[in-house]
């Protein structure tokens, strides 16, 4: 539920047009509903403007699908609803729930399309370094979708072959955001930062040879950029990412 939604269930009881007792029973799992082995944020919406993100990683595929039921059960609100780091199993049973999940396999993403509102008030960028970035950059991507962005994407647009972002460089000074995905020695973040006015989100990725220490490289690359409007996220962090960009875009 956000704030347009709880201020129409106040002015229907204001109205006479909803019984208390009915509002009592759509507003009671705020602030959260308690499942046992998790504790589902109803009140993310409200305080943060989007639901409560599922990371499925470590988690059942049953409790991946209670938890989803929790947040279906609440019928008045139309936001949302995204599993991180999923899989086939646990899509098998989200499917069973609601017609318009969908796996999304490349990211291990799993979503369901509630509300399509637009909240940013410009567009995120997502680029990223090579096609082996690409289930971190599409995680970003979708995840910024789902928060209500208007998103495009450059992908395989690495410093190797710098004459492939710069043939871009008109999409670059459009967006209001960039994320920046990158492995191997993380450089890209920082080439884009010197082209543009805008926040850069960067993203290291675990790809990369021996030397990449599995995307420590790429961090502290990015963390000692000499670009600074670069910004810098966990390794393989997408997500974290998106919500970054979601929070600058909505402002």
């Amino acid at each position: 539920m956000n704030q347009l939604e709880l201020l129409k269930v106040l002015e229907s009881v204001k109205a006479g047009s909803l019984a208390p007792a009915k509002a009592i029973e759509r507003l009671k799992h705020l602030p959260f509903e308690d499942l046992g082995f998790a504790k589902v944020d109803h009140h993310r919406a409200l305080r943060q403007g989007y639901a409560e993100v599922i990371f499925g990683k470590g988690k059942t595929p049953r409790q991946v699908a209670e938890i989803v039921k929790a947040m279906l059960r609440q019928k008045d609100s139309r936001q949302n609803i995204l599993v991180t780091r999923a899989d086939a199993k646990k899509f098998t049973v989200v499917k069973k729930l609601h017609r318009a999940a969908k796996f999304h396999a490349l990211s291990g993403v799993i979503t369901i399309e509630r509300g399509a509102e637009l909240t940013g008030k410009g567009m995120i960028l997502l680029v990223s370094a090579g096609t082996s970035d690409m289930p971190v950059a599409e995680e970003a991507l979708l995840t910024a979708r789902m928060m209500g962005n208007r998103t495009e994407h450059l992908y395989d647009v690495g410093v190797a072959g710098i004459h492939r972002l710069l043939d871009h460089r008109e999409k670059l000074t459009h967006a209001r955001v960039i994320i920046c995905v990158a492995g191997m020695e993380g450089a890209l973040p920082s080439v884009v930062g010197g082209l543009v006015a805008v926040p850069v989100i960067a993203v290291p990725t675990s790809v990369g040879y021996g030397a990449s220490f599995g995307g420590i490289a790429a961090l502290l690359g990015m963390l000692n950029s000499c670009a600074s409007n670069v910004t810098v996220v966990n390794i393989d962090n997408g997500f974290g990412a998106a919500c970054v960009a979601s929070c600058i875009n909505r402002l």
